[in-house]
């Protein structure tokens, strides 16, 4: 099992990291790359077009501002894309939210909230769950465990 995350600037790597991160702790290989869908286009879509044969399976693509680079990817390529809109200084990432939502008919991206690193990669290791029976057992301890953290916060919190 083997995930892309493609970021537009090496700028949008304080959030990529946190999908790395939920990556690691579900033992799942990744590969994170710097590709723009305007300023290297012949990158993006010789990318996108050799992902599966590269052994791919899911991509997150990570961009802000104009925030293209999902679109490219799935425009491409038969595999999963999950857009990460990334936060920028002009709209707060609503410019980056819009772009990567507002996807025409036969060209769909999975959307997460802006910055949302971290569902991006949980959404990326449910995808993958399907064909990896350990991914969902691993899933399902991760929502357990959480709940137990919730449960466990509001007992402390009752006690103030």
């Amino acid at each position: 099992m083997k995930v892309a995350i493609l970021m537009g600037s090496g700028n949008d790597y304080k959030v990529v990291e946190r999908a790395e991160a939920v990556f690691d702790a579900f033992s799942v290989e990744y590969t994170t790359r710097i590709i723009s869908a305007h300023r290297t286009p012949s990158v993006a879509e010789a990318f996108s077009k050799g992902a599966e044969d590269e052994g791919i399976e899911v991509i997150i693509a990570a961009a802000g501002k104009a925030a293209h680079l999902a679109g490219v990817m799935a425009a491409n390529t038969p595999l999963p894309i999950i857009g990460l809109p990334i936060k920028s200084s002009t709209l707060d990432g609503l410019d980056s939210l819009l772009s990567v939502v507002q996807m025409p008919k036969g060209i769909p991206v999975a959307t997460v909230a802006i910055d949302g690193a971290e569902n991006a990669a949980l959404l990326a290791v449910q995808i993958l769950s399907l064909k990896y029976p350990a991914l969902r057992e691993a899933m399902r301890k991760y929502k357990i465990d959480m709940e137990k953290e919730i449960i466990q916060a509001d007992q402390e919190f009752q006690k103030r």
